[in-house]
């Protein structure tokens, strides 16, 4: 039996497509906002003058670097429930996912950036009287984070990708909802298709919004 492709089917899933498109948007943002918080305590930690606490942030981050995102999500929803005693919501465990995950990365974005400043900078800083806190937030964290936001674009590309794993503990979002299409019209090359250019445009989008925001911070 040939095959006919119906670009119509595209069209109208759409907008059921859109829904998971939302719920992608969500776990993304809102696992990168906490992702980013971890991301800046562990890199921090990654370069504390404490050897214990140092400790601690490389642990987590080969921990996490180390295993598939798909395996963390899996015990997250399944394996730590049972020891546990109780379930964490899909939605919920889908943003910790993100956030672990994309925390670790975003832990060496941060060390590296910082690292990347000249030394000087944080002489000078305490030969004019002020505490290494101050010199931290007021002369070397700016010129760090100018040099985060390229790594920091390909982070959040890459975590809006990662959305797609989620689909095995239960979420909801742009894969899933994609499947779930498919298994009611039987048009996957069209459902697929129409997914995969949706996260195209997200993903293109994000790219540019990131260029724009370099040129800006360049003028700066």
């Amino acid at each position: 039996m040939a095959f006919n492709f119906d670009p119509s089917v595209m069209v109208e899933v759409l907008p059921q497509l859109m829904r998971g498109v939302h719920l992608t948007v969500i776990l993304t943002i809102g696992g990168l906002f906490f992702g980013f918080v971890i991301g800046v305590l562990m890199g921090m930690l990654k370069i504390s003058q404490n050897g214990f606490l140092r400790k601690i942030a490389v642990v987590y981050i080969e921990i996490i670097r180390g295993t598939p995102m798909l395996v963390q999500a899996m015990f997250l929803y399944f394996g730590l429930p049972m020891a546990m005693g109780f379930r964490i919501p899909p939605v919920v465990a889908g943003t910790i996912v993100i956030a672990v995950n994309s925390g670790a990365y975003i832990a060496e974005i941060v060390r590296g950036s910082i690292q990347s400043i000249d030394p000087g900078q944080m002489e000078a800083g305490r030969s004019i009287g002020l505490t290494r806190m101050q010199t931290m937030r007021y002369i070397i964290w700016p010129q760090a984070f100018k040099r985060m936001i390229p790594p920091l674009g390909n982070q959040f590309i890459i975590s809006l990708k990662d959305t797609s794993l989620l689909m095995v503990i239960g979420v909801s979002e742009l894969m899933r909802t994609g499947q779930e299409i498919t298994a009611v019209n039987f048009r996957a090359f069209e459902v697929y298709m129409t997914v995969g250019l949706v996260y195209l445009v997200m993903t293109l989008s994000i790219a540019q919004g990131l260029r724009i925001l370099e040129k800006r911070m360049a003028c700066r």
